[in-house]
């Protein structure tokens, strides 16, 4: 059983047996196992009547049901949850009973069966949680979390069980199972042996009350810091100097919705990167950043570094426990790096050239400043600002000039327009046909444009509120499996950019276009799946970022912007001049970009592979930046007090890194495309939905990329593509 998601959700559930995009945070990605909806198996717990059955019926409607997200109803969590795992726990307890001998299917398909109703109800709560979370959720939340830890616990304690997953495992060479069906067997024993299975009962003991204890910590650090997410900087009319209009109307927008005067910035990244970068009011841009970096850092009842101390220190004492050198020797094992070194050497191969670049790019906007009769010296919230103005004397390029193109309706079109060319997929709008869980969601069923039978179906949540977590992140609600027979897969995207002024369109970035497309990159990977067995759509953490990333390349393709990029009065394509000039500048910045990324993925590997875990994060984070030689005009793009990725789960923790990784592979991949010169050649776009996007884990994922690009991932083409040199 499984929640999990990429790119920074904020999820903190613990039923995950393998291992998110998304959230968040997300965010927040992997796609989890997912709740098979009208497939048989168990039925309801409830009892005839019970207000609970709403929470833990098969899902109805088309292709294997839908969301319920009409009958939703907070106050029945904890009763739905608690019923749900009873009867998990006894279908659990039937398959470790059994005194015939232990098969592939008697034992580890009856796991994979197991626990729909709970399935169900912990995808809406894990949805609920990072889409809804209002205080009363939180305080759900505060309950439930160890609720499903313990239950976890239970089945992977269980000596029985494990007793017949290892049966299975010894003589998985022995008879007639299938390499797929040998793959699961492997990853279900290793599983249970990591999660604790080999313990004596004492140690198991203690393991379950940090588990426990961990899913509490992990909730009140993502409330924490979402109470500082909920938080805005007011401006006047005199404070929008240098704003573009579509920016000031945004922030227009933002304060109706907050019921304040004039305009608001909202805490989020997608509202506080544009400020920073546009606004000439140097001590407003110091305001607005201050606020943003400084969120669960503020010593009052959100500060989250006594929070960090105690998860750090629980966290090496259960890996020592389970006999790991350190927490990220544990999180490691099971992922394609294996083990912190080897995460460690590649970071380490990018970092010296990143921090080399910071240097010449913060040379370059102070001697411009300089010029300006500006008499600063450049600091974290400057850097944006003059990177734009350097952008824009050296490149002649206006990021307004081209963000006028990029109008978000247009570049979702767009991207169903590549998921169209490359795989085959069609997307019909069906928003107001079937349950959302707020007005912002819009709903799209997937089908094969060839023969028109269903794929799957995809939830979008695109915009920015007051209880919503923070970042951009996907989630799957249910995943594609065929071990109940065919089941569909449906999964979200969902963003956090911020509305348009009345009946005005949704300017966004570049950056936010390549955002949107990586967790549309995730929305594929789900929906792509062709695996039988529900945990083998679980890939490493270190793998799932690469078929996100990787779709990222396709926003500046000529096919995306000759079509889909339209100036937003004039209608007219984006202009060659434009484009040129764009590509010309595509390594612009890019030390600011890998060393705001990459100071934050070292200082969580560093932090998780103290075998003690004895730790001061302020101490720690500000000694460890400055042994890294990081430069005094960056922070970390997530400081530890508000790194949800590493503190609201497990997931992302000493796995950080993984978008390094993952981006390695990206861009070798990507290479493969432009090798062709056809960035939809359908032979490659075929061989990556084959070998990369539809088998899961079901083929180990390096051996998966051997057979893509016929060798593996060279670092040489990520280095390149960032204008680093590769020497």
């Amino acid at each position: 059983m499984n929640r999990t998601s990429a790119c920074g959700c904020t999820l903190a559930l613990t039923l995950a047996s393998c291992g998110p995009s998304s959230g968040g945070a997300a965010p927040p990605g992997t796609p989890p196992k997912a709740p098979p909806a009208s497939s048989g198996g168990a039925s309801s717990p409830a009892s005839p009547g019970d207000p609970a059955d709403v929470l833990l019926a098969e899902w109805k409607g088309p292709h294997g049901g839908l969301p319920p997200w009409d009958k939703l109803d907070h106050k029945l969590f904890t009763a739905a949850i608690d019923k749900a795992s009873a009867a998990y726990l006894a279908e659990v307890k039937t398959i470790a009973d059994r005194t015939d001998a232990a098969t592939f299917d008697n034992t580890l398909v009856a796991l994979e069966r197991a626990g729909k109703p709970l399935d169900r109800v912990v995808t809406l709560f894990g949805v609920t949680t990072a889409n809804l979370n209002t205080p009363e959720v939180q305080k759900l939340a505060e309950v439930i979390e160890p609720k499903l830890s313990k239950v976890s616990d239970e089945v992977k304690f269980d000596a029985k069980l494990f007793a017949r997953v290892k049966a299975v495992y010894d003589a998985r060479e022995q008879g007639k199972l299938n390499a797929e069906q040998k793959r699961l067997a492997k990853k279900v024993y290793d599983d249970f042996v990591r999660r604790g299975a080999n313990l004596n009962a004492d140690a198991k003991k203690r393991v379950g009350e940090i588990n426990q204890t961990l899913a509490k910590l992990y909730t009140d650090f993502g409330n924490h810091v979402q109470a500082d997410e909920d938080t805005w900087v007011v401006l006047s009319k005199d404070d929008l100097l240098g704003l573009p209009a579509s920016l000031v109307q945004s922030y227009k927008a933002a304060a109706e919705e907050k019921k304040v005067e004039g305009f608001a910035v909202v805490n989020t990244r997608s509202a506080v990167d544009p400020f920073l970068t546009f606004s000439d009011k140097r001590e407003l841009r110091e305001k607005v950043w201050r606020a943003f970096v400084e969120r669960g850092n503020h010593g009052n009842k959100n500060d989250t570094n006594q929070l960090i101390t105690q998860i750090v220190k629980l966290r090496a004492e259960r890996a020592k426990l389970l006999g790991f050198a350190s927490h990220a020797h544990w999180r490691m094992s099971d992922t394609m790096a294996k083990e912190p070194a080897a995460a460690e050497k590649l970071m380490m191969r990018v970092w010296p050239a990143a921090v080399k670049r910071v240097k010449q790019e913060v040379a370059d906007m102070q001697k411009l400043a300089t010029k300006l009769g500006h008499k600063i010296t450049i600091e974290p919230w400057d850097y944006r600002y003059y990177a734009e103005k350097v952008r824009k004397e050296r490149y002649d390029l206006d990021q307004n000039e081209f963000k006028s193109y990029f109008e978000l309706e247009n570049m979702i079109r767009a991207s169903y327009f590549m998921a169209e060319k490359l795989y085959g997929f069609a997307f019909q709008e069906v928003s107001g046909t079937v349950p959302v869980f707020h007005p912002d969601v819009r709903v799209y069923h997937v089908t094969k444009k060839a023969d028109g039978s269903h794929v799957g179906y995809l939830y979008r949540d695109d915009f920015a509120r007051t209880h919503k977590g923070s970042g951009a992140w996907a989630q799957t609600y249910r995943d594609q499996q065929k071990a109940d027979g065919k089941i569909f897969p449906i999964v979200s995207n969902n963003n956090n950019f911020t509305k348009g002024g009345k009946g005005k369109p949704v300017l966004i970035s570049l950056d936010d276009a390549e955002t949107l497309f990586h967790e549309f990159g995730h929305a594929l990977h789900a929906l792509s799946s062709d695996v039988t067995y529900p945990s083998l759509n679980n890939t490493p953490r270190d793998f799932v970022e690469f078929p996100s990333q990787v779709h990222e390349n396709w926003v500046l393709t000529r096919e995306i912007l000759d079509t889909y990029a339209l100036h937003n009065e004039t209608k007219q394509k984006m202009p060659q001049a434009l484009i040129d000039k764009m590509k010309k500048a595509s390594t612009f910045n890019q030390g600011f970009a890998t060393v705001e990324y990459l100071s934050a993925a070292l200082v969580d590997m560093l932090l998780h592979t103290d075998p003690k875990g004895e730790v001061d994060p302020k101490k720690f984070e500000a000694d460890t930046l400055k042994a890294l030689g990081m430069p005094k005009e960056i922070v970390m793009r997530h400081r530890l007090p508000q790194f949800q990725h590493l503190f609201t789960s497990d997931a992302y923790s000493a796995g950080y890194y993984s978008y390094l990784w993952s981006d390695v592979m990206a861009a070798d991949a990507w290479k493969a495309f432009e090798e062709t010169k056809d960035p939809f050649h359908p032979e490659t776009a075929k061989k990556f939905k084959e070998l990369i996007l539809a088998n899961g884990d079901a083929v180990d994922r390096a051996e998966a990329y051997r057979q893509f690009r016929g060798r593996d991932p060279k670092v040489e083409a990520l280095l390149e593509n960032r204008g680093f040199p590769t020497k």
